[in-house]
This record gives structure tokens, C-alpha cells and sequence, in this order.
């Protein structure tokens, strides 16, 4: 089997994974809550507002901070959803999936044996402010 091959294997490994189906079960339910895609389809009109009044040769500072502010407003509103949050926190999850995936292939490219690699611990910076913990 090529490397080609066992990535592709790999991916459907992926695809089935819990982490994977909590995200595409997130996914669908914001994709169907018409209420947050109302909010998102307003913010991208807001911000589509804003665009066009900032590439004017003198844009009207005041129109683009009431336009900020309702800006703002409606991304509290659509990050707030219950739907978006459940969203966001099962793609931080398959994020960190992933980017422990990539760091071991990495480290294997590196001469490191990919059996024995900890990827968590190898993205310790030492500096405990930037860490999201590690148990020390």
C-alpha cells in the first residue's frame, strides 16, 4: 500500500471517528437552525455595508461606527447561538485531532518513531502562560 493509499485509509478512519460525527452532526444542526443563518447572512450584509462604505474616496466615519457597532452586536448574537457553540467547541475538538495527527507524521519525516511520539508533549514551549495545560 503507498502512503498515498494509507492517508486516504486514514481519512476514512477520520470520517468515522466520534470526534468527526459530533462536528458533521454540529454542522448540520447550524446548517438548519434558520434563525442563526439569518444572523449570519445579516452580518455578511452588515459587513458587505461596511466594505463598500470604507472604499469610498471619504467614507462617513459615523455611518461606519454605527455599522461596526451593529457589527458586533450581531457576532455576539451568532457566536452566542447554542448551535454555534456546540459547533465551535466540536471543531476545536477535531482541530486538536488533527493537529496531533499532523505532528506525529511530522515528527516520522523527522526520524522520530511515530509509535512513541507525544505530540503534546513536544508543543510545549515552556512558558506555561501560552499552555492550555499539560498536568505540570
Amino acid at each position: 500500500m503507498t502512503v498515498i493509499e494509507m492517508t486516504r485509509e486514514l481519512g476514512k478512519v477520520i470520517q468515522q471517528s466520534d470526534e468527526y460525527k459530533k462536528l458533521e452532526a454540529a454542522r448540520a444542526a447550524s446548517d438548519n437552525d434558520a434563525e442563526l443563518q439569518d444572523k449570519i447572512e445579516n452580518f455578511n450584509l452588515v459587513r458587505m455595508k461596511m466594505d463598500i462604505e470604507s472604499s469610498k474616496p471619504e467614507p462617513d466615519q459615523n455611518k461606519l461606527s454605527s455599522l461596526n457597532e451593529e457589527l458586533m452586536t450581531i457576532y455576539t448574537d451568532v457566536m452566542g447561538s447554542e448551535n454555534m457553540i456546540a459547533f465551535n467547541s466540536a471543531k476545536e475538538v477535531i482541530d486538536a485531532l488533527m493537529s496531533n495527527v499532523t505532528s506525529i507524521l511530522t515528527a516520522a519525516v523527522n526520524g522520530e518513531d511515530p509509535a512513541t511520539f507525544d505530540p503534546e508533549a513536544a508543543a510545549c514551549t515552556g512558558s506555561c502562560s501560552t499552555c492550555g495545560g499539560c498536568g505540570r
